[in-house]
């Protein structure tokens, strides 16, 4: 079963993508404190990280630059969702090593969709 971590300071956010993700037949693991999410990330080992933007520090940006940094992480898939729906903000997020960018809201469907395309890459 495709394992997904989300990152989120919002724990309805994640509470809503835990349901959605089941849902689709995926395992979750939430993290409601971007300091914990390369540690938590290490010890569960996902095979996707959804992970938002806005956060307390370190912000979606940083953890997706140190998820980067961290050798078993190069690869992982990693889709940002989040509020931010500008040009500036998808372009530092892309250049953090950002696989994706999805931002609220979205339809569930499309979430998949990018989850799918990620897998698949």
């Amino acid at each position: 079963m495709t394992k997904i971590l989300m990152v989120d300071d919002d724990k309805l956010v994640t509470d809503l993508l835990q349901k959605l993700l089941k849902a689709d037949g995926y395992e979750t693991i939430a993290v409601n404190d971007s300091s914990k999410a390369i540690e938590v990330a290490k010890t569960e080992n996902p095979d996707l990280i959804l992970l938002d933007l806005m956060m307390p520090q370190p912000d979606g940006f940083r953890v997706c630059r140190m998820l980067r940094e961290e050798p078993g992480f190069s690869r992982t898939p990693i889709i940002i969702v989040t509020a931010l729906d500008d040009g500036d903000s998808r372009a530092v997020a892309f250049g953090a090593g950002a696989t994706d960018y999805l931002t609220k809201p979205f339809h569930p469907g499309e979430l998949n969709d990018k989850i799918v395309e990620a897998l698949e890459r």
